[in-house]
């Protein structure tokens, strides 16, 4: 499995149109086993968004998902940065 968790710093006053953005988009993602998007309690312009994959070429290929790219297209601007970005590798738990 391939894991991802990403902190994207988002454009004051921008959070919940990005966040409507994504939700559309993760319905439809094949290998995607679990796709969380959070916001920070303590950072009103930022998300968490916690990703599972079975394999990183999975991941790799969503990204070029007709879908996935309207979505970035649509949300590039709402996006600051990145914050903190780590891979990781799941080995089980509740809901993968």
């Amino acid at each position: 499995m391939y894991g991802l968790i990403s902190k994207v710093n988002v454009v004051p006053g921008q959070r919940d149109a990005l966040v409507a953005i994504l939700l559309e988009t993760t319905q439809a993602m094949p290998g995607c086993l679990s796709y969380v998007i959070a916001t920070d309690q303590a950072d009103a312009d930022a998300l968490w968004i916690t990703e599972v994959w079975d394999t990183q070429a999975s991941h790799k290929a969503s990204l070029s998902l007709p879908a996935v790219q309207a979505a970035i297209a649509k949300g590039r601007a709402m996006i600051a940065g990145f914050s903190s970005r780590v891979e990781t590798v799941p080995i089980g738990g509740h809901g993968v």
